[in-house]
């Protein structure tokens, strides 16, 4: 069973940059596809920005050219580089993996933009 931990989220004032990790145990995290999903108060669940398996990256319209999903599996990381941030990223954000049988999800880790 994979377990997956988010860390780096915080307080940034608009304009700021954040920069989330997770990391994930397991021996098949190379297979699984990667995504970052948020959730903010009274608001569903969204996907953010995932990767696939074979390094094909897709983005929510809202963060596209701001937002960059990346991997490294021989640490078995992935990453959520996040700039130009607006208040209307704040939300809490959720790292994800898995294939088309099973997925996994990490606690979720608070980001609050804010003056």
């Amino acid at each position: 069973q994979v377990q997956l931990v988010e860390s780096g989220g915080g307080l940034v004032q608009p304009g700021g940059s954040l920069r989330l990790s997770c990391v994930s145990s397991g021996n098949a995290f190379s297979s699984y596809a990667v995504n970052w999903f948020r959730q903010a108060p009274g608001k569903q669940r969204e996907l953010v920005a995932g990767c696939t398996s074979g390094g094909i990256t897709n983005y929510a319209d809202s963060v596209k050219d701001r937002f960059t999903i990346s991997r490294d599996n021989t640490k078995r990381m992935v990453y959520l580089q996040m700039n130009s941030l607006k208040p209307e990223d704040t939300a809490v954000y959720y790292c994800n993996a898995g294939n088309a049988y099973r997925t996994y999800w990490g606690q979720g880790t608070q980001v609050t933009v804010s003056s």
